[in-house]
């Protein structure tokens, strides 16, 4: 069940206003055509960016936001407006799509994960590892996880089919497959470098 607790009246009448495009806007009279960039960016610019802050909770991302629409909307039209249906409508838009993007921007920001510091191998191991076990190293790290995973657990571990099936939770078959597409891919760029 899903309760929807109403808006305070100034916020919604804020919201109305914001997105109607009504907020203190000095609009022209039908016979004067749409306004030039200076009058609409005077006019409009506060209540776009309260409709991106409401969007994007941030008041510089917002700023950001109105400003790069204003921009394209010159660099596409001039300062003259005679090609643009209705620019307030085209200015909502612009601001709505410009948020939404920040928006993804920032969720695929916090997503990212980086790597993980390497270890630096110990200075014996680089001494003790010939030419032929860096490459083979080397081609390992470029094959999938899964992949290597196969390998390892095959000519490292020792183990059968059935076990690394089990270990792995995937069919016998799947290991077969995915062994030889390793061994394959492995073949491949170890026959490179020779």
């Amino acid at each position: 069940m899903t309760f929807v607790l109403p808006l305070p009246r100034p916020l919604l009448r804020l919201l109305r206003s914001v997105v109607s495009g009504s907020s203190p806007v000095v609009r022209r009279a039908a016979g004067e055509g749409p306004p030039a960039i200076n009058e609409l960016y005077h006019a409009r610019r506060l209540s776009l960016v309260r409709l991106a802050v409401l969007m994007v909770d941030d008041l510089p991302t917002a700023e950001d936001i109105v400003q790069d629409v204003f921009a394209a909307l010159y660099r596409r039209h001039g300062a003259d407006l005679r090609g643009v249906a209705d620019p307030h409508a085209y200015l909502t838009t612009g601001v709505m799509n410009a948020a939404r993007s920040a928006l993804r921007r920032r969720r695929s920001a916090r997503a990212y994960v980086p790597p993980r510091p390497g270890l630096a191998p110990a200075a014996e191991d680089e001494v003790l590892l010939g030419q032929g076990d860096r490459e083979v190293l080397a081609a390992l790290g470029e094959l999938t996880v899964r992949q290597r995973q196969v390998m390892v657990l095959r000519y490292w571990s020792e183990l059968s089919e059935q076990e690394i099936a089990e270990t792995l939770h995937v069919s016998r078959g799947t290991v077969k497959s995915t062994a030889s597409r390793a061994l394959t891919v492995l073949r491949r760029l170890l026959g490179e470098k020779r």
